[in-house]
């Protein structure tokens, strides 16, 4: 898989559990996947940035 494609897959995966958690923000289920999908993509900067720094 190329490095473009094993990045935008988990970030769409992740804006779309924040849309779909968003659009059922009443019930749990709706807050657990707004949770999640923040996390993963607050996950991928974190990750993304320390990739970056030298070691």
């Amino acid at each position: 898989m190329s490095p473009f494609l094993s990045l935008f897959v988990p970030v769409f995966l992740f804006l779309l559990l924040l849309t779909i958690g968003f659009s059922l923000r009443e019930r749990n289920a709706g807050v657990l996947m707004m949770w999640i999908g923040t996390l993963g993509i607050f996950g991928i900067m974190c990750w993304k940035i320390l990739e970056k720094l030298p070691t």
